[in-house]
């Protein structure tokens, strides 16, 4: 297969971000689009190289994969990937150090020496960052350097629980957590190896499963952490705790711990985003006279004033005194909604009144409150 450098149809340096890479795409499409030159072949067969091109390095995954492995991009494999691969099939199978595994892309030992196959990739002097040794002359295959970026352990995900009263003040909390951290013997590399040195060469003579790991590259350790949610965070907040995630060697390649703050229910608030709403009842008279009355908050009480002729439904607002603000997002506010009760039981001089008072009503001409219900049929 002919390897067609993309950058070059592209005309655009391996550096290029994004942006110019979409921009010089653009540029060229419609340079030599078939519309703009009917019947023109060279102009067609251009435009299709230059799609081409842009499908594979303007999709960063793809673009990834092409700068690793050229031309075979499409089906080959990392050498890191290679090795996990391999390790895991040891692990698997019981195996030693030799035997048939495939790593795909075309890569079969056939039951050939796996020594042979990393003399020839790593003997001759491929590229080597800093040795770390595992103990013995067993290394992890993290001795090479096969990215321009080091590994980075596993990032991890939590959700921790909190009231509502936490959500508005802030709160510590106490986490139990299960987590995936980088494997100390095999530096993540799933492997170790015995090396031997031929002049200024180094030869891989053997390599096997990690046998802290078994070839995963990480391990699962549980760890207790503490934390401090914010006040103002609502449900679904996510926090990043940058280094609580999984553990590496060192530490500025541990991962993140992402954490999804989850509000618990409550009896009498309930949140709608970052506003509390509570159903708030009120007697009929109140809310026919008007009244003022004792509403509850998260931390107290507050006096709220009930207009006259007040129905239920009617929403009160008391604004900035919901979720606080936090970041970017303003404070949500507490919302009552009434709903008017009527008192049950009465003796027979208050229903005497409650009668009276329905008579007065009618003889003024009240209207009848389901009328428009039945005009709507």
């Amino acid at each position: 297969m002919e390897f067609r450098d993309y950058y070059k149809t592209l005309g655009v340096a391996r550096t290029a971000s994004e942006a110019e890479i979409k921009s010089a795409y653009r540029k060229l499409a419609r340079k030599h689009h078939p519309d703009v030159n009917p019947g023109n072949k060279d102009a067609e067969v251009k435009f299709k190289e230059i799609n081409e091109a842009y499908q594979v390095i303007g999709d960063p995954e793809k673009r990834k994969k092409y700068d690793e492995l050229g031309a075979d991009w499409e089906h080959g494999v990392s050498q890191e990937e290679m090795m996990r691969r391999y390790a895991r099939e040891q692990a698997a199978a019981g195996a030693g150090a030799r035997g048939g595994a495939n790593f795909g892309g075309g890569a079969d030992f056939g039951g050939g020496d796996f020594s042979d196959f990393f003399s020839q990739f790593f003997g001759g002097g491929g590229r080597r960052g800093p040795t770390r040794s595992r103990g013995g002359s067993s290394r992890g295959f993290s001795n090479f350097d096969f990215g321009s970026e080091p590994p980075q352990a596993p990032d991890l995900r939590a959700e921790v629980q909190i009231t509502l009263p936490e959500a508005i003040k802030g709160a510590r909390k106490r986490l139990d957590l299960v987590a995936e951290d980088e494997c100390m013997t095999c530096g993540g590399s799933g492997m170790v190896s015995r090396e031997e040195r031929q002049g200024k060469t180094r030869v891989i003579r053997s390599a096997e499963a990690c046998p802290t790991c078994g070839g995963a590259g990480v391990v699962r350790n549980r760890r207790t952490l503490e934390v401090t949610i914010p006040a103002g965070s609502a449900d679904g907040t996510v926090l990043r705790l940058k280094g609580q995630g999984g553990k590496a060697p060192r530490p500025e390649e541990n991962g993140d711990l992402y954490l999804t703050v989850r509000i618990e229910p409550h009896p009498v608030f309930q949140l709608s985003a970052r506003d509390i709403r509570v159903q708030l009842p009120v007697w009929d008279f109140e809310a026919a006279l008007g009244a003022e009355i004792t509403a509850p908050t998260i931390d107290g009480r507050v006096s709220l004033k009930i207009p006259p002729g007040s129905q239920t439904g009617r929403v009160m607002r008391l604004r900035g005194r919901g979720i606080p603000a936090r970041g970017k997002e303003p404070a949500g506010d507490l919302l009552y909604e009434l709903k008017i009760v009527v008192p049950t039981d009465l003796k027979p001089d208050e229903r005497t009144l409650m009668q009276d008072l329905a008579e007065r009503l009618k003889a003024r001409g009240i209207p009848d409150p389901r009328a428009d219900l039945m005009n709507a049929r």
